[in-house]
């Protein structure tokens, strides 16, 4: 007997994946490739679109021969930041421009001079200066390095739309690929900012990420999603499981602060700490908070376990030691050891001397604490002034180390600290999302993975 299924097609960076959830949203196969990326028509290396576009096919034709799935409904999460552009017979006219690709300035600064310049058009579309990153203004770039392939523009797409029309034939856009750091979103009047007025072309009217299309998939129908941007997708679980407001942070190489209930408008200050807004699958803005910990963290370690003479991942199997926090407490009471200027250029600390510390656990310790400092005040910024949130949900990396866990408990004192763990969380807000759409009104249960740490250690002791 087949078994019922959604497919979600869900392309990172790094690995592209074919999962299929059950009706219980559990895995019941998953399916990554990793594929090399090729030179676009400068020279500057990126996706093979083409590539992923048969390995899709492919794969979903194999999943369906084995006869062992039938695939109810299919939906697709993707990273931002990347447009496809359209000519009037729907082909793709160009390569998928990588948004490592440099943005030449006069292009943004052309923007920034026409909209009220950069501070208040980077605060109004909840953009910071990223270049590339800010996708709408690729499309400026096509306009004027690509004079010739923008004359013969229809249609443009954020890269999940791309890819559900490649199934349906349908022009869509959608909130979460919009509000993405992309300069086109008016977050004021909540609807495209007045210079998108002034393309050739009009770009498509968001529409509800929950929408789905009938479509022939081996000749069934299927309902096919629209799409969403990958790091909204993974905040959808956590939507669709709590009545009560909560703060997702995200870990990783960035960690990311999430609040989804936090109404106040971004103001410049914040814009410069590196907050921004995304928009959610709800229509409403989720204020957020960067901080390149992982990397900062990945780096100054490493010095550490040189200096000790260990592995670099000993870190791993660092547990929380109480005397430890006793000594640097007595040591160096709220001194900050790591990073006492600031966070260097180049993200490492060498001005610390590492002798001071009698073993590496101690180093480890007294770095977790330092940085966990900088990762509260990254939170911080996206709490209200009036908070009403109960509890904060931690994900990613950084969810297994428990000095950085209990410590942020123990600051938090008025929160309830959760882990949680979600195995591919962008995949199942892809499915989440066309759940009510594929099974009416049947009761959605989410398994969050989560753990309570109810043992904290209170950071207002040092």
């Amino acid at each position: 007997m087949k078994k019922d299924v959604i497919a979600i097609i869900d392309i990172g960076k790094t690995n592209k994946k074919v999962i299929l959830f059950d009706n219980n949203l559990k895995v019941v196969f998953e399916r990554g490739e990793g594929f090399e990326e090729v030179p676009d028509d400068d020279n500057f290396l990126g996706d093979d679109i083409d590539l992923i576009e048969n390995w899709i096919k492919k794969t979903l034709k194999e999943l369906l021969s084995t006869g062992r799935y039938d695939i109810k409904a299919l939906n697709f999460s993707t990273y931002g930041a990347s447009l496809i552009y359209l000519d009037e017979n729907g082909e793709r006219l160009t390569p998928m421009y990588n948004y490592l690709k440099d943005m030449p300035k006069y292009i943004s600064n052309d923007i920034y001079t026409k909209n009220g310049g950069l501070l208040e058009f980077s605060r109004k579309t909840a953009s910071p200066v990223l270049g590339f990153l800010n996708s709408g203004l690729q499309i400026k770039w096509l306009q004027s390095e690509k004079p010739e392939v923008y004359a013969k523009v229809k249609n443009v797409l954020h890269f999940p739309q791309y890819l559900s029309y490649k199934f349906t034939g349908k022009i869509t856009s959608e909130y979460t690929s919009i509000g993405c750091h992309t300069a086109l979103w008016d977050f004021d009047n909540q609807q495209y900012h007045p210079w998108v007025r002034t393309l050739d072309f009009k770009l498509p009217e968001p529409i509800s990420n929950s929408t789905v299309f009938e479509s022939d998939l081996g000749g069934s129908n299927t309902k096919v999603g629209v799409g969403i941007h990958d790091s909204s997708s993974a905040l959808v679980p956590y939507l669709f499981s709590n009545k009560k407001e909560f703060i997702l942070v995200s870990t990783g190489t960035w960690c990311i602060a999430m609040n989804p209930f936090n109404k106040e408008p971004l103001t410049q200050y914040e814009l410069n700490d590196d907050c921004l807004c995304f928009l959610s699958v709800k229509q409403e803005q989720v204020k957020s908070s960067r901080f390149y910990m992982g990397y900062i963290h990945e780096v100054n370690a490493e010095r550490i376990s040189k200096h000790f003479n260990v592995e670099n991942d000993v870190f791993k199997n660092v547990r929380l030691d109480k005397d430890i926090i006793d000594i640097l407490n007595n040591k160096y009471g709220s001194d900050k050891i790591f990073f006492k200027k600031g966070i260097p250029e180049e993200y490492l600390d060498e001005k610390v001397d590492l002798s001071q510390f009698s073993s590496y656990s101690e180093a480890y310790h007294q770095l977790m604490i330092d940085l966990t400092w900088y990762s509260i005040k990254s939170i911080e910024n996206v709490i209200p002034r009036t908070d009403t949130s109960d509890k904060i949900f931690i994900t990613g990396g950084f969810a297994k180390n428990e000095i950085y866990i209990k410590l942020l408990a123990g600051y938090f004192i008025d929160k309830a600290m959760y882990t949680s763990e979600v195995d591919n969380a962008s995949a199942l807000g892809a499915a989440t999302v066309i759940w009510e759409e594929v099974n009416g009104d049947t009761e959605l249960n989410i398994d969050l993975g989560l753990e309570r740490w109810e043992e904290t250690i209170n950071l207002e002791d040092f």
